[in-house]
């Protein structure tokens, strides 16, 4: 008797807008921040919240208010009932997308039907590396071990060292600085994408692409913040900055003989999203409709120095999953972390930068660790509905060498009678 699974459908997705550094959203709790999206997918789609059977939310540093298992703490600050269970994940800058990776594998076994996926991080309370510091400070020890160390010490002091950069932990800074190396990226390449990426965040802001995805959340800052605080809602990205090459050309590498710079490198943001995942009986009892098929899902691990190669191989491993070729895409978006990963990813796949990350990336928009992944799947669904396309594709690098890939496909046929 064989198997047949259940499909897992994207419903809704929402997200808020970034908020920069000790700017608008600087002053929200991150639990309360990620009940708002909740609230919104609840609010926006009227479906009756007793039926969800689990949130499953991503968050890199939990420590502080970002502890003690924040997923459920969302929900207790949310509208949801109390019956309604919680839990976080961490797989580091990719922990969105794996909490809708395991929704969706939830709803595909028929274990669970309806399920919100998403994310949370206020980069300004909990800054990223939180967790590690506040550890070695604590006496407990770092996230490096004498094994590892003995394992990849050589190779950290290869190919770190001729970018100045600490051999001694793994670093995002250094795998980045060595992607360029590898896949020949200048810094004026790097600096043309840097540019591209504040100009098309610039463009669709002015043309409402992104209206249909941000849930309006009140101003609230920190006591870091400067100037006057603002009032209002926050319903638009505060990382787009006014951005010329001839600014790009005056600031200075972060590393002897590399092509980073602050502008080629993502932003630090405070945000949080959600998407609502159901399979076919999901559907059924919510009676709602999907707007995108789930058509699979990868994950993969890869060297840890050049660490943020991987989502190179786990996104042609999922295209091997799907029996597709990067010419059937309509749009791809690879989470912008450094300039050099979509970068080589575009190289190495033989992508078009005509579909890549075409709103703008986190250089722009800004990069709020756990809530990255299905920020960008609101994004990217938008976009292809907006353009009447039909697949897209998400990758995200993550620390220690791994990263994630989504296909999805934008449902325009009814879909067939739910399995019972």
């Amino acid at each position: 008797m064989s198997y047949n699974p259940y499909n897992a459908y994207i419903v809704h997705a929402v997200r808020t807008a970034g908020g920069k550094r000790n700017g608008s959203l600087s002053g929200w709790h991150p639990c309360d921040l990620g009940a708002t999206v909740l609230d919104a997918i609840v609010d926006q789609t009227k479906i009756d919240a007793t039926l969800i059977d689990d949130v499953i939310f991503g968050c890199v540093s939990q420590i502080g208010a970002q502890s003690g298992n924040i997923a459920r703490g969302c929900v207790l600050a949310s509208k949801l009932p109390e019956s309604v269970s919680g839990v976080s994940v961490d797989r580091q800058c990719g922990s969105g997308q794996q909490a809708m990776h395991f929704a969706g594998q939830a709803v595909m076994s028929g274990n669970q039907d309806v399920i919100i996926a998403g994310g949370v991080e206020v980069m300004s309370l909990v800054p990223i590396g939180s967790n590690a510091i506040s550890g070695m400070q604590m006496g407990h020890g770092i996230p490096v071990s004498d094994a590892m160390s003995s394992k990849y010490g050589d190779e950290m002091a290869k190919g770190y060292g001729e970018f100045e950069i600490n051999p001694m932990i793994f670093s995002q800074f250094g795998g980045a600085e060595m992607l360029a190396k590898k896949y020949k990226i200048s810094r004026e390449e790097a600096d043309e994408f840097a540019l591209l990426s504040q100009q098309r965040a610039a463009d669709a802001t002015a043309n409402g692409k992104f209206k249909s995805e941000i849930v309006p959340v009140d101003c609230k800052v920190s006591e870091k913040y400067k100037g006057t605080p603002p009032t209002g809602k926050l319903t638009t990205d505060e990382g787009i900055r006014k951005t010329t090459p001839e600014s790009l050309k005056k600031l200075r590498n972060l590393h002897p003989n590399g092509v980073l710079t602050a502008a080629n490198a993502s932003q630090v943001t405070d945000g949080a999203s959600a998407v609502l995942i159901c399979n076919e009986r999901g559907l059924k009892k919510l009676g709602i409709k999907p707007r995108a098929r789930i058509v699979t899902m990868a994950t993969g691990g890869h060297d840890p120095v050049i660490m943020l190669e991987a989502p190179i191989p786990v996104s042609q491993k999922a295209l091997k999953q799907a029996n597709m070729t990067i010419d059937q895409f309509d749009r791809y978006e690879v989470n912008e972390a450094f300039c050099t990963i979509p970068l080589s990813w575009k190289k190495a796949l033989g992508a078009d930068m005509n579909k890549l990350n075409v709103n703008g990336g986190a250089m722009a928009l800004g990069h709020p660790l756990g809530a990255t992944g299905t920020k960008l799947i609101a994004t990217l669904l938008n976009e292809l509905e907006r353009v009447n396309g039909k697949y897209g594709m998400l990758a995200i690098c993550e620390g220690g060498g791994t990263a994630n890939a989504t296909i999805i496909e934008v449902c325009k046929e009814p879909i067939a009678a739910a399995k019972l």
